[in-house]
């Protein structure tokens, strides 16, 4: 096991943390976020460091440690850094553009796909065939980019589709005469 609960989480400048009754709420340059705290774990702030500890010797205790140490690192790198997903669309006349608060997507459909960007997001297009999602929240990123790449994911023929930047296709031979 890795006991990954066993190592505090750095709290850097300009990163508040506050433990309330049932949860832990973080607020930093990049917004306010918030995860729930079980009866499991105890929690304590010390010189600038987040403690974690189980509550029992209970394996669902010993569980949400980690979990609960993972998801407070996870806020508080949100709120001071922000988390990036990096997505590129491969295909002959396929591509991304913003418009205001809309992403609009040209995938090879009869029509354009138009997906509205959620509160806590930004997406950005360096490049029309480059897509970057960001923000505060890893979850949230992660679900954008997941949708966004579930609009055309990429085939293993000609790799045509949205993938992630850092994806590796495993690529299959076509058909032979």
């Amino acid at each position: 096991m890795s006991r990954v609960g066993k190592n505090p989480v750095a709290v850097p400048d300009g990163v508040e943390l506050q433990v309330e009754s049932d949860r832990v709420v973080a607020k930093g340059k990049l917004g306010e976020l918030s995860a729930p705290l079980t009866d499991n774990v105890r929690t304590r702030m010390e010189d600038g460091k987040f403690w974690v500890e189980p509550a029992d010797t209970s394996e669902f205790a010993r569980s949400m440690w980690g979990t609960t140490r993972a998801n407070v690192a996870n806020m508080v790198k949100g709120v001071s850094e922000g988390f990036t997903r990096n997505l590129e669309i491969n295909g002959t006349g396929y591509r991304a553009m913003v418009q205001g608060n809309t992403l609009t997507l040209q995938l090879g459909y009869s029509h354009d796909i138009k997906y509205e960007i959620p509160e806590g997001i930004t997406i950005t297009c360096p490049k029309a065939t480059q897509v970057q999602v960001h923000g505060a929240s890893k979850q949230q990123v992660g679900q954008v980019a997941a949708i966004i790449r579930g609009f055309r994911p990429p085939e293993p023929y000609k790799g045509k589709g949205v993938k992630y930047s850092d994806e590796t296709l495993i690529r299959k031979e076509g058909k032979k005469k």
